[in-house]
C-alpha cells in the first residue's frame, strides 16, 4: 500500500461517512498508507469518533456532513445505501469545487442515478468494494479488510476519467483491485452471488428452526449447518436497504434458486438416482470459488 506519484499531496483531507465496519476499516487503512493526509470521520455519535480519534485513525470530525465536507478534497459515503442516496444530495450542496464524491454501497444502480442528478456528476463515482463480512460497527473494523479486495467503480456517462483515476488511487492503497463496471451489470451480477446467498442461508435458518429445538441443534449440527448459514447472521437493516434497492435482479434471482430446488425435489420425490446424481454432480463442478 502507498501512495501513486505522491498521491495525495500534503494536507489532503478526505472525509469518511459513517464509521462502521466498512468506512472505519477505510479509515484505519488510510492512516497507514497515506499518512500525508488528513482523515476526517463524520459519524451520529461522538462517542464513536472519540474511539476512532483514539486509535489515530481520524484526525478530527463531526456528527454531521456540513462538519467535515466543506473541508475535504474526497468524500466517501460508507453508511446503508438508502441513506447514500439521501446524502449524495446533501454532499453535493456542501464540498467544495472540485472535490470528488464516491461511495462503499453494496447496490450501484439508485446511487450512480443520484450522483448524475447532483450539480457535479463528472466529480462522482459510485463505488463497492467486494468484502466485508456479517459483523458491523466500528469495534469490527480493521485495517486489513480490503486487502486483496476487488473494488468495483462504476462510472455515470458523465464521469470525469480524472474521478475515476483518484478513487482508483484510493482503492489500491488500501490493497484493493479497482475493477470499472457498469452499474446495472454490477447489481445483476451481486443479486446472484451476494445477495441471494443471503436469503438462501435465512431460508435456510428459518427452516431449521422451525423443525429442531435449539438442544437438538446444538448437538447435532456440525461445519455444514454453520457455514452455510453465517450469512444469515447479517445485519438485518443493512440488508433490507440492499435487496430494496437491487429488487428486480434479486428476484430474479429467487426464481431461478426455485428453480433448481424444483429440479432437485422432483428428482428426490421420484427416486430418480441418476437424476439426482447429474444434477448434484453438475452443481459440484459448477461451483467456482476466487
Amino acid at each position: 500500500m502507498g501512495d501513486e506519484g505522491g498521491f495525495p499531496p500534503p494536507g489532503y483531507a478526505v472525509g469518511v461517512v459513517g464509521l462502521g465496519l466498512m468506512g472505519g476499516s477505510l479509515a484505519a487503512s488510510l492512516r497507514q498508507a497515506w499518512p500525508q493526509a488528513r482523515i476526517l470521520g463524520v459519524s451520529r455519535r461522538a462517542e464513536t469518533l472519540d474511539w476512532a480519534v483514539g486509535r489515530g485513525w481520524i484526525d478530527d470530525g463531526g456528527t454531521s456532513l456540513p462538519e467535515v465536507l466543506a473541508g475535504v478534497q474526497l468524500a466517501v459515503l460508507a453508511t446503508p445505501v438508502r441513506t447514500i442516496i439521501e446524502q449524495v444530495k446533501e454532499a453535493d450542496g456542501l464540498l467544495p469545487p472540485g472535490a470528488v464524491l464516491t461511495d462503499v454501497g453494496s447496490t450501484k444502480l439508485e446511487v450512480v442515478a443520484a450522483m448524475s442528478r447532483t450539480g457535479r456528476p463528472d466529480q462522482c463515482v459510485g463505488g463497492h468494494p467486494m468484502c466485508g463480512r456479517e459483523s458491523r460497527g466500528l469495534e469490527a473494523a480493521e485495517p486489513d479488510l480490503y486487502r486483496g479486495a476487488t473494488w468495483v467503480l462504476c462510472p455515470s456517462r458523465a464521469t470525469a476519467p480524472g474521478t475515476v483515476q483518484v478513487v482508483s488511487s484510493l482503492a489500491r492503497a488500501v490493497g484493493a483491485r479497482p475493477l470499472i463496471l457498469d452499474a446495472a451489470e454490477h447489481d445483476a451480477i451481486v443479486a446472484r452471488t451476494s445477495h441471494l446467498p443471503y436469503l438462501a442461508a435465512s431460508a435456510l435458518a428459518r427452516a431449521v428452526a422451525e423443525a429442531v429445538p435449539e438442544r437438538d441443534l446444538r448437538a447435532l449440527s456440525a461445519g455444514g449447518y454453520r457455514d452455510t448459514t453465517r450469512l444469515a447472521a447479517s445485519d438485518v437493516s443493512m440488508m433490507l436497504d440492499i435487496l430494496l434497492t437491487n429488487r428486480a435482479h434479486v428476484l430474479a434471482g429467487l426464481q431461478a434458486l426455485q428453480q433448481q430446488l424444483g429440479k432437485i425435489e422432483q428428482a428426490l420425490a421420484s427416486g430418480d438416482e441418476p437424476g439426482l446424481a447429474v444434477l448434484l454432480e453438475g452443481a459440484r463442478q459448477s461451483r467456482r470459488v476466487p
